[in-house]
């Protein structure tokens, strides 16, 4: 009876958290307003992020990142992969998760494609899944540390940050990312 009492309510939470983000996907211009901020927020709260970005082939920025879980989660946000500074496409990131979790969280995602290869072949993917068809290396920086892009050697490189809320889990493992298509 538990199992079908959980179940139940877990597929309820994910039906009220995801059918209407679908449905109110946000427009270019929404998408790219919150990812300018979330760029300026990261570059706030991390030392040497704008020389970092500035080397980085591209990057991928999902502003706001929901993840909601009682006993099954899931999580799902909006972003866009910026090019020479500007938004060059857009892509929505969804996961799930199973195990003990109850309570929500919103976080920021950065991940940074060092090499023009990395780049390429996350753009060249029929949707990309973190651990699969590329790994991230994340980078845990703490209140006032600095990024060493000097001593960062891998090819694709993630930062979580701005995590508020009652569940707090640093990982990208198993994240599936997808194109959209906002011409």
């Amino acid at each position: 009876m538990l199992r079908v009492f959980r179940s139940t309510v877990a597929a309820l939470l994910l039906a009220v958290v995801f059918v209407p983000s679908f449905a109110a996907a946000e427009s270019a211009a929404v998408i790219d307003a919150k990812v300018n901020d979330a760029i300026a927020a990261f570059k706030n709260e991390v030392s040497g992020a704008e020389v970092f970005l500035n080397n980085a082939a591209g990057y991928l920025v999902f502003p706001r990142v929901i993840k909601v879980g009682i006993g099954i989660g899931g999580e799902t946000g909006e972003g866009a992969l910026r090019v020479g500074g500007r938004s060059a496409d857009y892509y929505r990131t969804a996961s799930g998760s199973f195990g003990f979790q109850l309570g929500a969280q919103a976080k920021s995602i950065v991940i940074a494609f060092m090499t023009r290869e990395s780049l390429d072949k996350f753009r060249n993917s029929e949707g990309w899944k973190v651990g699969v068809d590329g790994s991230v290396a994340l980078i845990d920086l703490g209140a006032g540390k600095t990024i060493d892009s000097a001593n960062i050697k891998d090819p694709v490189v993630g930062f979580i940050f701005g995590a508020k809320g009652l569940m707090y889990n640093l990982t990208l493992e198993g994240t599936k990312i997808h194109k959209l298509n906002k011409g």
